[in-house]
């Protein structure tokens, strides 16, 4: 019995005679509708004939989620008054559930991609409707360009409706469009909001910290359950609050212990009766605490309240380190609009907003599109597979990075799904129809031979369905954990464990939903490994190999560049060149080898955090990353000399090395170059008489300039291939250097070729002859030159001595060489600074000259009496 009551109060049902024409006419159509007006029940429903008078079709509803689909093909049967499996279906990677007279079935958009791969046609499917596109899924705006690419080549009368619930449904009408020039498809506006929201904005109390990385302040989660108390003391029914993660949801839980209502915690992860009791109803009244799983597609019964918290995740990639990590970002305009809608649906409702009103206009107005952020390694070998490696040709709504792709084809080479052109391998290919990420497909084929296909596929369902938190870090322990069984992860993870060994033989996902019993319990099951049991796979493997050593295996074929080889108790370097970190707690510490399957590295951490990891020993470690290992000849500077080692390495992590007699020459000049660079040209013999042509090379560079050389120390390693050949070429180690004559280099630097260098004791000459014949050397190491010389040596002399049209700067020395004035205009000193120095130092110096007049006096090196001597004679 169809419930027409129910079908009537959705608004949408006015759009569906323009959407039915949009279809005719063109074939295909944008859908926009608000939340609650009913286009994720009622659409499909009349797409397929089962309502109104339209013609029978078959129709396939793809949803991002899991959850949605099994809530969404709930609804619709309900609306049918039949059971799921009738006329409405669903199917999710490992259960499917439609029969012989399903019309509509609702599938995620990653069982919708397996389809179109392996059979682009989609024989029998008349209709394609993705729901939720505004969401930007990676695996829907996937789908959506490969179906657009089926319209163009091989169906052009398969409809297809881009269904959206927010207001950037002209986008979509212009990406259907497709090449043929007739313009953006039509877009189907459903009008209505179901029942009206009222909004109020209550901010946490001041000195709330904004979060980073995955943290959040407690001080704000103490304000959300607050706010959720409010609301139930104020408003009848039941209350939905989003919150960014599984984390916060179970805090806020507990700060919400003894509310007069049933706490309820929804989040992917959430087993599935506590999923169908949310999506069910209850009795008396119920608090709901969910991530953004919530948002769209699917309607919590007797919800008249929501608080927001105005947080989300977000994923983020370190591609060069293949890490990843979740972001804690505030949620979108679009996204925000769509958490209100929740309070709407069945009745009018409230939404309290746990944020400021100004902050309304900075939040971003759509949520980052999944391509933009993500790791895109399952979405480059899709687009191989479908014969187009680089993406280039697919109506995408935004291109993938081109940075990402470089690193997913850098992965798919490696592990042999695509070859150098990029295009898909027969094990590419084979991989892509596994169904999971192309890491762990590698895994799954390659581990299976050794350790069987039981085992294997327990493990790769294991690293696919990440286990829950309190099983641990240990990936051989919470194999264990799960085998026991007992909770809701284990039923999962056995599900997904049939269908991977069913994929191994070569079956499907239906056949794997079908295979009876659970596997892993002892006798009859995988067999423990421990004791030497398994089952299929090569003879003897699977038994060859324990847990933690099977384990090992996995981890390490999924993530080689995560193999870790340990440099502390709980300290390790990834071959990647990360470094990871065990937690004080881990079973793990103390182990030599460790192949990382879980890790994040938040942005301000040195190290990844590892979250999942098993010990692996180095045989399995050098096996599973075999494509990363080099042997070569390593010659660098080291603790202040070269050394030279033949290295053989794991990425980054050294595994053996042995020095070298005979190293490559070429080798050994760059590690003394790069030792001149940290520890400067000092490493060269530098005489006084090198030293000081360096001062004169620089002050002329700085007082003339071109062509005499710069000779700072940047500057003359940048040129030392000009001026330390052939030295630098036959030197090998540090004290090589320590022989080379810096001055004899320096002088390559001389201007030769113009000529000029003949001029340099012209322009800078080392010595100066002063008035007393003595030849004074000039020292260029300061700003200005300056010749220091006894005051008595002087006299006569007039004009400051100058250098380069420069003059130099006279220290005048007393008779013991004790500096006594500092000029640079003796003649200016001789009539006005010479008085006060001969007042002061004729006393202490009797025995020297000291006139009235020095500019006339004759100069001498000697005292008065030996001055007489020499003039007067004996």
């Amino acid at each position: 019995m169809i419930r027409t009551d129910a079908l009537d109060r959705l608004p949408v049902r006015h759009a569906v005679p323009g959407l039915l024409s949009a279809l005719g006419d063109r074939g295909a159509a944008v859908l926009h509708a608000p939340p609650g007006t009913g286009k994720t029940t009622l659409v499909p429903l009349a797409l397929a004939g089962l309502i109104g008078q339209g013609d029978r079709h078959r129709v396939l509803v793809a949803e991002p989620r899991r959850m949605a689909v099994r809530a969404a093909a709930r609804r619709m049967a309900w609306l049918l008054g039949q059971d799921v499996g009738d006329e409405v279906g669903f199917s999710v990677r490992g259960e499917r559930r439609v029969g012989p007279r399903t019309r509509v079935e609702v599938v995620t958009t990653g069982v919708l991609l397996q389809r179109l791969q392996r059979d682009p046609e989609l024989p029998g499917v008349d209709t394609v409707l993705l729901d939720e596109c505004h969401e930007r899924h990676l695996d829907a705006d996937t789908a959506l360009a490969f179906l657009m690419d089926v319209r163009s080549a091989l169906r052009p009368e398969l409809r297809l409706v881009a269904a959206s619930a927010t207001t950037d449904a002209g986008t979509w009408a212009a990406l259907l469009a497709g090449p043929d020039g007739t313009g953006p498809v039509p877009v189907v506006r459903s009008e209505g909001q179901g029942h009206g929201v009222e909004t109020h904005h209550a901010p946490p109390p001041s000195g709330v910290r904004p979060a980073h990385g995955t943290w959040v302040d407690p001080a704000l989660l103490r304000h959300v359950a607050a706010t959720v108390r409010l609301a139930l003391a104020r408003h009848e029914g039941d209350v939905l609050c989003f919150l960014p993660g599984t984390g916060e949801i179970a805090r806020t839980a507990g700060m919400l212990d003894g509310v007069a209502a049933e706490v309820l915690q929804l989040h992917g992860r959430a087993p599935a009766a506590v999923q169908d009791a949310v999506l069910r109803g209850g009795s008396g009244r119920r608090v709901v605490l969910a991530t953004s799983v919530a948002e769209s597609s699917l309607t919590v019964p007797g919800v008249r309240v929501v608080v927001d918290s105005g947080l989300a995740r977000e994923p983020r990639v370190d591609h060069a380190r293949g890490l990843g990590s979740l972001a804690t970002v505030p949620v979108s305009a679009a996204a925000a609009a769509q958490r209100a809608g929740r309070a709407g649906r069945e009745a009018p409702g409230t939404v309290y907003r746990c944020w400021q009103t100004a902050d309304d206009a900075r939040r971003p107005a759509y949520p980052s599109p999944e391509i933009a952020i993500a790791d895109l390694t399952s979405f480059a070998l899709r687009a191989a597979c479908w014969g187009d490696p680089g993406a280039s040709g697919l109506s995408l709504p935004d291109a993938p990075p081109p940075g990402a792709m470089v690193a997913a084809r850098s992965v798919l080479t490696a592990i042999g799904a695509v070859d150098a052109e990029g295009r898909a391998t027969p094990r590419g290919e084979r991989m892509s129809r596994i169904g999971v990420h192309p890491r762990l497909a590698r895994a799954l084929l390659d581990a299976a031979p050794r350790l069987g296909a039981r085992r294997t596929s327990e493990l790769v369902a294991l690293l696919g369905e990440e286990p829950p938190r309190e099983y641990g870090d240990d990936l051989a322990a919470a194999w264990r954990a799960a085998r026991r069984g007992g909770d809701a992860y284990s039923a999962r993870w056995s599900a997904e464990t049939r269908r991977l060994a069913a994929a191994l033989a070569g079956g499907n996902d239906a056949a794997a939903a079908r295979e009876p019993g659970r596997p892993g319990r002892g006798e009859g099951g995988a067999g423990d490994g421990r004791r030497g049991g398994g089952t299929g796979g090569a003879a003897g493997g699977a038994a060859a190999l324990g847990d933690d050593a099977a384990a090992g295996l996995v981890a390490a074929l999924a993530f080689p560049e995560r193999v870790a080889r340990a440099r502390g108790e709980r300290s390790f370097l990834m071959v990647s060149g990360t470094g990871a970190e065990l937690g004080e707690t881990s079973a793990l510490r103390g182990v030599p080898w460790l192949a990382v399957a879980v890790a994040d590295r938040p942005a301000s951490a040195a190290s990844a955090r590892v979250r999942l990891a098993a010990a692996v020993d180095e045989e399995s470690a050098r096996a599973a990353a075999g494509h990363l290992r080099t042997e070569a000849e390593e010659v660098h500077w080291e603790d202040g000399d070269v050394v030279a080692r033949r290295v053989e390495r794991l990425g980054a992590v050294e595994l053996a090395a042995r020095p070298l007699k005979n190293a490559d020459r070429g080798l050994v000049r760059q590690a003394l170059l790069e030792g001149l660079r940290r520890e400067g040209p000092d490493l060269l013999l530098w005489t006084r008489e090198a030293r000081g042509l360096r001062d004169r090379l620089a002050f002329l560079h700085r007082v003339v300039g071109a062509p005499w050389p710069d000779v700072s120390d940047e500057a003359l390693l940048a040129r030392a291939d000009d001026w330390l050949e052939p030295e630098l070429s036959r030197a090998g180690r540090r004290s090589d250097l320590g022989r080379v004559s810096a001055g004899e280099a320096l002088r390559r630097l001389l201007p030769w070729a113009t000529g000029e260098a003949a001029r340099l004791d012209e322009l800078a000459p080392e010595r100066i002859e002063v008035p007393s014949g003595s030849r004074v050397r000039v020292d260029y190491g300061g700003e200005q030159p300056v010749l220091a010389v006894k005051v008595q040596e002087l006299f006569g002399l007039r004009e400051t001595p100058r250098v380069a049209g420069a003059p130099v700067l006279v220290h005048l020395l007393s008779p013991a060489g004790r500096p006594a004035a500092v000029t640079a205009d003796l003649g200016s000193f001789w009539r006005e600074g010479y008085r006060a120095v001969r007042a002061e130092l004729r006393g202490r110096y009797p025995r020297h000259p000291w006139p009235e007049d020095p500019s006339t006096a004759e100069p001498t090196r000697h005292t008065k009496a030996r001055q007489s001597r020499l003039t007067g004679g004996s």
